[in-house]
């Protein structure tokens, strides 16, 4: 019997009908003076619903430890973000998805960030495909991940580029919600996948056969640019 793979998400929570594969979750709220840390609510924007259902999709014998972060303005902290990976880290997740982006360096979400893969943990987060890097994608123990749309549900491209390391299927079933952020969930999925199936596999391992297997090598070439 395979041991259970535990996938840590930081986003705003999951729907109802995902309680059955979430083996942990809390929520971590702004407070003027610091953070309180309270039960999971209800998904208030669907944002974590999603990302869960389409790493879930690609790999259904994974469980979830759901850290909430979001507000109902779709608002977080670098603050929330590092508790939230200090808490997965406590939780025995072998990876974490990441489907947000700040646009400031925080050195306490640096410091969460290279604690979580000194454990071994894996660390994906999206990146947006044109413009500024955003954080925690741009800390080097993290994996760039953006949205393709040559890429069908099963499929990556390894881009290695300035924007993104790799990128995935950009569509799902929650309606409205699409881009890097569910490009770095379908990865997750796939990395998950491939952990189910190889649960010894180490960071090193997991990102050569992302490499090898991926389906498109370098950016979308986009007519007229």
């Amino acid at each position: 019997m395979k041991p259970e793979l535990r996938i840590g998400v930081v986003d705003s929570g999951h729907s109802v009908a995902q309680r059955v594969q979430v083996v942990a979750g809390r929520r971590f709220s702004l407070l003027e003076d610091g953070l309180l840390e309270s039960d999971v609510r209800d998904d208030p924007l669907g944002h974590g619903s999603a990302v869960i259902e389409a790493i879930g999709r690609r790999a259904p014998s994974a469980v979830f430890c759901v850290a909430q972060v979001f507000d109902q303005r779709g608002v977080t902290s670098a603050l929330q973000i590092a508790t939230a990976i200090d808490w997965l880290r406590a939780q025995d997740v072998r990876l974490i998805n990441l489907s947000l982006g700040l646009r400031q360096d925080r050195r306490l979400l640096r410091e969460a960030c290279a604690s979580a893969a000194a454990q071994g943990i894996m660390l994906c987060a999206s990146s947006p495909a044109q413009g500024e890097g955003v954080f925690p994608a741009n800390y080097p123990q993290v994996l760039r991940v953006t949205g393709d749309a040559r890429c069908a549900e099963q499929q990556w491209s390894w881009l290695n580029s300035a924007q993104a390391d790799f990128a995935a299927c950009v569509h799902g079933t929650y309606p409205g919600q699409s881009g890097a952020s569910l490009g770095c969930a379908a990865l997750s999925g796939h990395i998950a996948s491939f952990l189910v199936e190889n649960p010894e596999a180490s960071n090193e391992q997991v990102v050569e056969w992302l490499r090898e297997n991926a389906r498109y090598r370098g950016p979308e070439r986009r007519s007229g640019a």
